[in-house]
């Protein structure tokens, strides 16, 4: 069975929006981390060291493994929340008629 869904096209745009906001802050929030522990405040070169890359590097895969393992965790969840909604609204409609 085939749910035919209409997709609003602004209620579109707004998750859209919404998502390059939080990618944005994410990015944000990597940066001034991974710069924060890597790089010190006081540099001599311009250019980055071997050490600091390798920490930058490091870094930043840690952050994405984190926020990967994270959405990941709360799309479950989520999913679990749904069934257990759906479950609920059953029961609460079966109840209903079983009084009528």
């Amino acid at each position: 069975m085939t749910a035919n869904i209409q997709l609003d096209p602004s209620k579109l745009q707004l998750v859209a929006d919404l998502e390059i906001e939080m990618m944005s802050d994410m990015y944000n929030r990597m940066t001034a981390a991974c710069q924060k522990k890597c790089i010190p405040t006081k540099y001599r070169e311009a250019d980055l060291s071997k050490g600091e890359s390798v920490c930058l590097d490091r870094c930043v895969a840690k952050y994405l493994d984190i926020h990967e393992r994270i959405g990941k965790k709360l799309t479950t969840l989520s999913m679990q929340d749904e069934e257990l909604m759906k479950k609920m609204q059953e029961q609460q409609s079966a109840a209903q008629t079983h009084a009528k």
